[in-house]
């Protein structure tokens, strides 16, 4: 499952179908319920710490929970995310009337805008060769986080249901991750909870977008309505529509509930073939209410 070197898309585009069909399945805040103590242990304690943001703390914290968690932006990529939280949190009162220094982010910015692989190998090339001190500290802080994961993320086991999902799957369904986690850290966190040998390939951050894991894992393998995304959060939900995949929503706050509807209703639809249309169009409809785009402190 380890990417090849020269191209580390090389097990995308090599994947072979065994079934005739594939599923998707996110890991962080999907598979496992590590989204949260990553965000709130790891991400946001490292943010205040390389971004110096003790003077706002408390802020810095509330506005990266709402955006990697609890918005309409759940989920989203790790370097976008910071940027996201730096720039909500620029426009808070109660930061404005503190005056801190907050970064610019400048040379991070310019290279989100034309990078498309928004990994830490990217990254790290692109800061040794520019030398720009903002993708110098993106890194440092990025690497700090990844070390904090390490350190603390163990011991957490699949929600409910998803191991019984990934048994029913078997010889039904091919099945992948698909995430924006470090490749590393995934087979970690599979192999851990001993769910590896239920998914065909491993596809982490350093393998593209969730949109690309999906489009060069199916090209043309599968029918239209035979590769399905499971996923928590929205950009799950755009990378479905994107790669012309069905989607299943697994609810943040219910995700045990969301499971189980998986295991006992979801997954029997998708394989017999009425899981697209009216009922898929419901539990897509409900789960984009669950995340806002306005924060809670501006409904105040």
């Amino acid at each position: 499952m380890a990417e090849t070197m020269s191209d580390p898309q090389a097990a995308l585009k090599q994947f072979q179908k065994r079934c005739d069909f594939l599923v998707g399945i996110d890991s962080d805040g999907c598979a496992f319920d590590t989204m949260e103590v990553k965000h709130k242990e790891c991400f946001i304690p490292n943010i205040i710490k390389y971004y110096h943001l003790a003077s706002v703390s408390r802020y810095a914290r509330e506005t990266a929970e709402f955006i990697n968690l609890y918005s309409n932006q759940r989920g989203i990529n790790r370097f976008p995310g910071l940027v996201a939280t730096i720039d909500m949190l620029s426009e808070r009162r109660e930061v404005i009337e503190r005056r801190p220094k907050l970064p610019s982010l400048a040379g991070l910015r310019a290279w989100l805008k034309r990078e498309t692989r928004l990994a830490n190998p990217a990254l790290r090339a692109e800061a040794a060769r520019t030398g720009d001190i903002d993708l110098a500290l993106a890194l440092e802080w990025i690497e700090a986080v990844n070390r904090s994961i390490s350190e603390i993320v163990h011991d957490v086991p699949p929600f409910p249901y998803v191991r019984e999902s990934l048994e029913s799957l078997e010889g039904k369904a091919d099945v992948m991750v698909v995430s924006a986690t470090p490749g590393a850290a995934l087979e970690r966190e599979w192999a851990e909870h001993s769910l590896i040998s239920h998914v065909s390939l491993i596809a982490g951050q350093e393998m593209g977008s969730k949109t690309e894991h999906l489009t060069l894992a199916a090209k043309g393998q599968y029918a239209p309505d035979h590769v399905l995304m499971v996923g928590d959060a929205p950009g799950d939900l755009a990378a479905a529509r994107a790669s012309a995949s069905l989607f299943y929503p697994i609810e943040p706050g219910h995700e045990s509930e969301s499971w189980q509807r998986f295991f006992e209703e979801g997954l029997p639809r998708f394989l017999n073939g009425s899981y697209a249309g009216t009922y898929m169009s419901g539990l897509v409809n409900r789960f984009e209410k669950l995340l806002p785009a306005t924060p809670p402190w501006k409904l105040a």
